[in-house]
């Protein structure tokens, strides 16, 4: 009766079914793993969102590279701006995606170590791509800046070209080594996003805070996989009952056609 299930047809139905339960369920576990990465990640950036301020040289010092669990931890520091030397970070978006730049300034501290501070963005109303635009001054003196730590800018990490022959005082990636190069100072590792004192006329555009990962979607993607995967046997049996019922039918009509008729 179960004889149909050896025809070429109905092998080849069961071996891509036999694959295709296990490969489901593997895919429901990466997804289930990107679900606990992501959950893990956002629990990083909830800590350091939530932590006590603590001064920007307790968490980093030149040279320092700022770890995952020091990232967006909010920092404090006493000093200066330096706004003869600040320099602009091309092709930055802000909240509505509109190219910019991002305003990059040196901040003194008392001990003549040198923090980096992102001041927010500001649109390419320029002239040209050359020129240096106009940038809103920041409060001048000794003052408290507040801001949330932020590790070195790489390539590697952020798909961002370092290019070369970039007009003067615009960069590509912020990083306090090559900084520290320009400037001929002790620059502390990383920079600061800057929270505090807010700009006056909201500009420059203070960058906002790290949104959420999405990690419930990774947990309805494993769930669905996991389904998917528990559906393959109950639609491979659905299918062979199918057969064998129309396999039935068809014995039974060619039955029906083969008997004499009655006279």
């Amino acid at each position: 009766m179960y004889r149909f299930l050896l025809s070429r047809q109905w092998v080849i139905i069961t071996l891509v079914a036999l694959l295709l339960i296990p490969t489901m369920i593997r895919l429901g576990i990466w997804q289930m793993h990107r679900y606990e990465e992501r959950s893990a990640r956002n629990q990083l950036v909830s800590d350091a969102l939530t932590a006590e301020p603590a001064p920007v040289e307790k968490l980093t010092s030149p040279g320092h590279t700022v770890t995952t669990d020091q990232r967006y931890r909010t920092v404090t520091a006493e000093g200066h701006f330096d706004t003869e030397r600040e320099v602009v970070v091309r092709r930055r978006v802000n909240a509505d995606e509109e190219v910019g730049f991002h305003v990059l300034t040196p901040f003194v501290l008392t001990d003549g170590k040198v923090l980096l501070v992102n001041r927010g963005w500001i649109p390419a109303d320029g002239p040209s791509q050359t020129a240096f635009p106009r940038i809103p001054a920041p409060p001048g003196g000794r003052i408290t800046v507040t801001g949330r730590l932020m590790p070195d800018e790489t390539t590697e990490a952020s798909g961002i070209k370092d290019l070369k022959g970039l007009p003067d005082r615009q960069i590509m990636l912020i990083n306090s080594e090559q900084e520290a190069r320009r400037l001929g100072a002790q620059v502390l590792g990383g920079y600061i996003a800057q929270i505090t004192p807010e700009p006056k006329g909201d500009t420059p555009e203070l960058l906002g805070k790290p949104g959420d990962e999405n990690a419930a979607l990774n947990y309805a993607y494993a769930i669905q996989w996991w389904l998917f995967a528990a559906g393959v046997p109950i639609g491979w049996v659905i299918l062979v009952r199918r057969e064998l019922r129309d396999r039935k039918e068809t014995a039974h009509q060619e039955t029906e056609q083969a008997e004499p008729a009655t006279v």
